[in-house]
Order: structure tokens, then sequence, then C-alpha cells
């Protein structure tokens, strides 16, 4: 590395950066990742370099957002390779802490939410947002950004993120970015390191029963349940996957909808062995 890349361990140092830029009239653009970085973060980062003066990458696999048997131990992790990318994508900062210096001794408040949490990944995974809106929160506190910016894949985080921001008045934009995808149409993730190579195959079930409802829906089929009961044919139909949710909601408020008559949402989570795999679709 070249050096042009500061990497700061501690809240304060990263506050103090900051703070020298925003006196200096700079704009401050945030991406903030669990690490493992792909081409999909790849392509926030870009995005967020473009539009702003200066760049802070987060890099920390948050524990608080992992259910007791989840993969929080085993998640990927390479803090070198993900400094590397984000120089060579223009980053200006990244921020890796160690869990004690987010979470000190006798840490005891969190942010919750209703509503927008409690379906999809809320309903199978009752603490992840809970974990999720805390540790944001947290970010945008030391951050300080004038825009973060976060991908549509975990396209009810992005839901989630934007309500916490209007309830909450926080000033900040909070920018989605399309889902990045392999050439054969899965979406990129860093969980698709778990998959063995039969594995990988059938996780292109995800991507086929995505296509498939978003074309029912271009070609004109406004009842959601007739999509899903489509899509969900084609994931049953390959043996590895079993199925989480295969829904479609309200984008605004991620309530569970019938018809095609407002923007939704039409959100997959699939096990394709012991990997939970999630993608979706948005028909604004």
């Amino acid at each position: 590395m070249s050096g042009t890349l500061q990497i700061e361990r501690t809240v304060a140092g990263v506050k103090q950066q900051v703070g020298e830029w925003k006196r200096a009239g700079y704009r401050v653009g945030f991406v903030p990742t669990m690490g493992y970085l792909h081409e999909g973060h790849q392509s926030l980062i870009a995005r967020a370099v473009e539009e702003n003066d200066k760049v802070v990458v987060s890099v920390f696999v948050n524990p608080i957002q992992f259910g007791p048997k989840e993969d929080l131990e085993s998640y990927p992790r390479d803090l070198d390779a993900d400094c590397a990318l984000c120089e060579r994508t223009g980053a200006s900062l990244v921020f890796c802490p160690e869990v004690a210096e987010m979470y000190g001794e006798g840490f005891s408040t969190y942010v919750d939410m209703d509503l927008v949490t409690a379906e999809l990944c809320g309903k199978s995974r009752p603490t992840h947002f809970r974990g999720v809106c805390t540790v944001v929160n947290k970010l945008f506190h030391i951050v300080m950004p004038d825009r973060a910016y976060f991908g549509e894949k975990d396209a009810q985080q992005l839901a989630v993120i934007r309500h916490m921001v209007r309830d909450l008045n926080m000033d900040v934009a909070v920018v989605g970015c399309p889902i990045v995808r392999e050439t054969d149409g899965l979406a990129k993730s860093s969980r698709n390191t778990y998959l063995s190579d039969r594995e990988r195959q059938a996780a292109l079930a995800l991507s086929r029963a995505i296509k498939a409802g978003r074309e029912m829906i271009e070609d004109g089929e406004t009842d959601g349940d007739l999509v899903l009961e489509k899509m969900r044919g084609i994931i049953e139909a390959e043996p590895l996957a079993k199925i989480d949710y295969v829904e479609m909601v309200r984008w605004d408020t991620i309530e569970i909808h019938h018809r095609v008559d407002c923007p939704v949402l039409v959100a997959i989570a699939v096990f394709i062995g012991k990997t939970r795999l999630i993608d979706n679709f948005i028909r604004e």
C-alpha cells in the first residue's frame, strides 16, 4: 500500500480526523461494512468517492447483530485485502475498531424499531435489526457523514436505516446502490465463500427466481401471490435449497402486501446447505 489510506482503530482518532475535514469544508461520505470486501462493496465506495471529498469505510464484524446460532465466529475476515481494496478505490480512511472499542464495559444502550423490522429478516432473525440500528447509530455519531451508502441487496436494512434516520432526525443522506451480481446472476455476498462447488451451482436458484418474478411483473402481473408462487416453485425444485421466506412487501414500510399497486420489494432468503443467502428486486 502506498500509505495514502489512513487506518484508525479508535473512536477518538476518527472523530479527530473527520472534525478536521469538516472544519476545512469537506463533504464526508461513509460506507459501513463488516469487511471481507467484494465488488459490491467496492461499488458503494466508488460512488461515495465520486460524490464526496473524503470517504470513510468502516470494517467491523458487529457481534450484536448475530443470533446465538449464527456465523459470528466463522464470518470471513481479511483486513489487509479490505484496506487494499479501499485504497485502490479511493477511500480516505478505514475505521477498524475492536469490539471493546465499540462496546465498552457496561454497554447497555440499544436502538430498537417496530414495524419495518417485523417481517422478512426481522421475523426470522428477531434480534438482528436491534444490532444493526445500534451499530449504525453509533457509527453515524462517530463518522458524522454527510452521506452514507448502503447496498440494495440488503434491502430491508436499507429501509430500516432510512426509517431510523427520519425518525431520529439524523442529518445524513442515506443513498441506496444497486445489487452487484456475478456473471451468472448470483448476488455478490461475503457468505458466498462458504459454498461448495455444488452449493454454488444450487445457489443460482435464487437469481433464477428473482429473474422470473421480475419478468412476471414487467409483463403486467399484479397478483403478488401468483408471482411468489412461481418463485417458490423455482427454488423448491433445487434439492439443496431450503426457503426461509419468499415475500412481497410495501417498499416504504416492509409490510406484507399482495398486489403490485404501489412500490413493492420482492425479497427472498434461502438456505443453501448451511449458508443463508438473500436476494431481491424492487418495483418502484
